[in-house]
């Protein structure tokens, strides 16, 4: 793993993606043979909003350092990139299901055009941002897969703020060496409550199938996505690039429901009711009418908003980031689920 640096900044080192990238840093990523090593000098500096329980991450190593600060906020970008000359940035951090709406732009749009500004006056090397499906959107026809030609379409306002994001990216490529990396749907260890939920609902029969459940989703396991933002960083002509990050291949929602329905038996010893909570397409199109007249109003309601796209396709191709990062996904559904059940179980995490 050689980033050229002994020094990287992360943003969002206690979120779900931030803080399995601090671990791969540190201990270097197993399933992959020219990323197990990290550098046993590297030095780590995290931006951590003010309030957060931080000690299990400044645990970690005497290598990682917490700064307290926000990104919408210039003076703690600046503090955060102080005497970053030549060091590489990942921003992992992100607003995805706010309080009001205009969480989204404050933090995807703004706050990263804050860091950026910072990072450059910094001499930061390069940037490697993390982005999403949304600004796609879903995709026109169930067998269609987004890649990297494919226009803008964003799906409502978190779609848009990331769009805006990677339209401030863009614009400053020519000052900083930048990597965009969109990621749609990704699990795997450190799992937030939602996904415990999302496991606790098919346990029980209450996870939502919305149409035939046939609709196909692209989903990155988690490490799949670390190695992707170390290729990112480490692979000189990927400097302007955006990529997809994705495993292999797309599953559908029977397939990905099925699936942790089987490990949690066979992994957890759970009994599960076998069952699914069937819903017609009109349960989507209500849902996101719904979803939209309240964020014209600047309200956000996660469930609603997740129903809204139930029965949607939002599927990728990879092709480009295997041709140009040498992007290897070889951890798969099963894999990694049964990987993120057991992180629960060494957790205490109850499902």
């Amino acid at each position: 793993m050689n980033l050229r640096t002994n020094l990287v900044l992360v943003t969002g080192p206690l979120g779900w993606l931030g803080s399995r990238l601090v671990e791969a840093l540190l201990h270097g990523l197993p399933d992959h043979a020219a990323l197990r090593e990290p550098p046993p000098d590297l030095r780590i500096r995290c931006l951590a909003l003010p309030g957060q329980e931080f000690l299990p991450l400044a645990k970690l190593s005497d290598r990682v350092r917490i700064v307290v600060g926000d990104a919408r906020n210039v003076n703690d970008c600046a503090r955060f990139c102080d005497g970053a000359q030549g060091a590489v940035l990942f921003h992992t951090a992100g607003m995805i299901h706010p309080r009001r709406v205009r969480e989204f732009y404050q933090v995807n749009r703004d706050g990263t055009r804050n860091l950026l500004e910072a990072a450059i006056g910094a001499g930061v090397r390069r940037a490697v941002v993390v982005s999403s499906n949304s600004p796609c959107g879903c995709n026109p026809h169930p067998d269609h897969l987004f890649d990297e030609e494919s226009p803008y379409h964003p799906y409502l306002n978190y779609g848009r703020s990331k769009m805006e994001m990677e339209l401030v990216v863009q614009e400053r490529a020519l000052k900083i060496q930048t990597v965009i990396l969109r990621a749609p749907w990704f699990y795997g260890p450190n799992q937030p409550p939602r996904q415990t939920l999302f496991f606790q609902m098919i346990r029980d029969g209450k996870m939502p199938i919305v149409g035939s459940g046939q609709n196909l989703r692209s989903m990155a396991y988690i490490d799949n996505l670390c190695q992707a933002l170390l290729l990112a960083a480490t692979v000189e002509g990927a400097h302007g690039g955006t990529y997809w990050i994705a495993d292999r291949r797309p599953y559908s929602m029977n397939e990905v429901i099925d699936t942790v329905e089987r490990l949690l038996e066979s992994e957890l010893g759970q009994k599960c009711a076998h069952k699914r909570l069937r819903l017609p397409n009109l349960a989507s199109t209500v849902a996101y009418a719904v979803d939209a007249c309240l964020q014209a109003v600047g309200l956000y309601h996660q469930k609603i908003h997740v129903l809204s796209e139930m029965n949607r396709t939002i599927a990728c191709s990879i092709r480009k980031a295997e041709v140009e990062l040498g992007y290897r996904p070889t951890v798969e559904l099963e894999e990694g689920m049964r990987r993120s059940l057991r992180w629960c179980l060494d957790h205490g995490i109850h499902i």
